[in-house]
This record gives C-alpha cells, structure tokens and sequence, in this order.
C-alpha cells in the first residue's frame, strides 16, 4: 500500500511518449497556457468571426472559388479540429493555474499563521504594558499630590504666621 503513487503528486519531468517523444511539461503547459489566453481574447473572437464570414462569403458567391458548398462540411471539420485540440489544452492551462493557486493558498496559510503568532505577541505586550502604565502615577494623581502639598504648605505657612503673631502679640 505504501508503494500506491500518490494522485495528488505529478508524476516525473520528462515522460515518454511511444517511445521516442520527449515532453517538457513545463514547456507545454507554457505553450498551453499561451494558446488559452489567446482564445479566450476579443482579438481571437473577432479574427475568428472575420474568418467565417468570408469563407462563407466566398463559397456562396464566387462560383469558380467553391471549394466547401452549402453545408460547409470542411469549415465543420475545422471548427470540429479547433474543438478537438482547444479543449485540452485549456484543461492543462487550469490544471496549471490550480497548481499555482494552491502553493499560493498554502503560502497565504504560512503567512497568516505568522501574521497571527505576531498580533498574539503584540496583545501580550500590549497587555503588560497596561499592567505596568497601571502601577505608574498618572497625571491626575501627580497633580493632586502637588495641589495636597501645596495646600499642606500653604497651611504650614498659615500656622507659622499665627505662631509668630502669638509671639509679638501676647495680648490677641
């Protein structure tokens, strides 16, 4: 069982093709991905339309240039060969794109994590900086030590003026 190839690990670079064909599948995945884009632009619908329309044009009005009459069987077969090889590659240039998709959703997952083990360090520091900030002196209460000390002084001052006021006045 553990010898079973994995169905979710592309098999090895070059593969044999009859015996004599070498494949890069990077290389035709290149090529594939190239041919997909282009099919699927306006420029290709549009090329593609132009194309029709004189084939059409041309085996419907030129007498002696007839080489596809009215049921258009070769433009058929044409439209059937486009089809034919289209589709594959298209499905190679998704495969590849879902590839890509997944090492970057497995890069997104590692960078989160990341991102998340860091904001859990911040929130921890944070919170034992509010700790500590806690056991400081505010503002608040450094200004109403002062104003109590001040007042305390201010009242010391009063009681050294009566004091001296008794001393030169022994009658009040």
């Amino acid at each position: 069982m553990a010898d079973a190839p994995r169905l979710d690990v592309p098999r090895g670079q070059n593969r044999r093709f009859g015996g004599f064909l070498r494949l890069n599948p990077d290389a035709v995945g290149q090529f594939a991905e190239g041919i997909a884009r282009f099919l699927g632009t306006g420029r290709f619908l549009a090329v593609q339309t132009l194309i029709v329309i004189i084939w059409i044009a041309l085996n419907v009005f030129a007498v002696q240039l007839r080489w596809d009459p009215y049921p258009f069987i070769l433009l058929n077969l044409a439209f059937s060969t486009q089809a034919a090889y289209a589709a594959p590659l298209i499905l190679l240039a998704q495969n590849r794109q879902a590839d890509r998709d997944r090492v970057q959703a497995e890069e997104d997952r590692a960078r989160s994590a990341a991102v998340r083990a860091d904001t859990e360090y911040l929130a921890r520091e944070l919170a034992s900086l509010r700790v500590s900030v806690g056991e400081l002196a505010t503002r608040d209460f450094i200004r109403g030590e002062l104003n109590r000390l001040s007042s305390d002084d201010a009242d010391d001052a009063d009681r050294r003026e009566k004091k001296s006021k008794k001393k030169r006045d022994p009658v009040g």
